[in-house]
């Protein structure tokens, strides 16, 4: 199929024709640096007779799996989001993330489809030093948001996902003028399906408050049985889209995310969720950290900490005196590891940091 393609494209300062689209990719492939011949490789498969993209998922709603998604599909998104974002013809982003990712695809397609002035750099933790001049518009993870702090001055608009935005990294773009969103997406719903904006706070709103994240135009949205989100977004699947992830729903088109249904800790009979006692332990504990829950005689689960770093035997004390959580949800013990392991994107993996902290009991 001949694919969406709008003649203003341009990379790193070369305009592109349709025509050349191949070549293009072919030279990317044979001569570039592994994040570019990822480029390539996407390039090729956009210009195939295939109506479809094949995307590895990330395991957000269940083992991670081969899925195929609509060029249509994609092609909406971009829309919609250069509708939202008012991100039209001839802006100047950047591509820092790995195309091996939807998020990395996407802006590809955003480029492609929007006439965008695209400039891709290694997906590194700092990418705006590679990049000279102001930006429109860039993608990042939390972690290359949080390396380029000192850069933002030059950036009109960030798009952060991939990872939770913490509350520290949120408290950081305080007093910058830089327009910053916060996606919620996955794979299957070809990014992101709603935003939160989280800086320039809207005026009037009380310090630390964090907006609700709204639903794209088109999308509605819905809870399960388990109080799970569900999506309807009809140009990328017919059927609902259910997720894992627990939400605090407003309306049918906006929602707070509170966190992962697969990570509930069963303590006695009460549920806890982890990640909202992490933001409540946020200004207690000053690492990185997670809680998670493992078997208990008494209890079934107990709620645990695990701590980055160094031991630290201070620590639960703190958090006991600090009365941050209720005294049910304070962890019962804690466990350090000198590093976690984290996924492309910067978001820590829990199972797999549990599993090896735990793999010998």
């Amino acid at each position: 199929m001949v694919a969406e393609f709008n003649s203003a494209f341009s990379i790193n300062g070369l305009p592109i024709v349709y025509d050349d689209l191949s070549e293009v990719a072919y030279s990317l492939v044979k001569e570039g640096e592994p994040f570019e011949k990822e480029i390539g490789d996407f390039l090729l498969d956009w210009v195939s007779e295939s109506d479809k993209i094949l995307q590895r998922t990330s395991g957000s709603t269940g083992s991670p799996k081969d899925l195929y998604l609509s060029k249509k599909a994609m092609v909406k998104s971009a829309l919609l989001t250069g509708s939202y974002l008012e991100l039209g013809e001839g802006t100047r982003a950047v591509l820092c993330l790995p195309v091996s990712s939807i998020a990395g695809k996407m802006m590809l397609v955003r480029a492609l489809t929007l006439g965008w002035k695209l400039t891709f750099v290694p997906p590194e933790r700092t990418p705006l030093w590679s990049v000279s001049g102001d930006i429109d518009f860039i993608a990042m993870v939390p972690m290359q948001l949080q390396g380029s702090l000192k850069e933002l001055r030059r950036v009109g608009k960030v798009l952060v996902g991939g990872a939770p935005v913490s509350k520290d990294l949120r408290q950081a773009l305080l007093g910058k003028k830089t327009i910053v969103y916060e996606s919620y997406g996955m794979s299957e719903t070809a990014s992101h399906i709603a935003l939160r904006k989280l800086n320039p706070p809207v005026q009037g709103t009380p310090s630390g408050t964090v907006p609700a994240f709204q639903a794209l135009p088109g999308i509605t949205l819905e809870q399960d049985e388990n109080q799970c989100l569900v999506v309807h977004a009809p140009f990328i699947s017919p059927e609902p889209i259910h997720t894992n992830d627990l939400v605090s729903l407003s309306d049918a088109h906006s929602f707070h995310w509170l966190g992962r249904a697969d990570h509930i800790v069963n303590s006695g009979g009460v549920k806890l969720i982890p990640e909202l006692l992490e933001a409540q332990l946020e200004p207690v504990v000053d690492r990185r950290f997670f809680l998670t829950g493992i078997p208990d005689d008494v209890l079934g689960e107990k709620l645990v900490l695990i701590a980055e770093g160094k031991p630290d035997k201070d620590l639960l004390a703190k958090v006991k005196r600090s009365a941050a959580v209720e005294k049910y949800q304070v962890p019962k013990a804690v466990y350090f590891l000198d590093t976690f392991m984290e996924g492309k994107s910067g978001k820590i993996l829990r199972a797999e940091i549990k599993a090896e902290l735990f793999k010998n009991e």
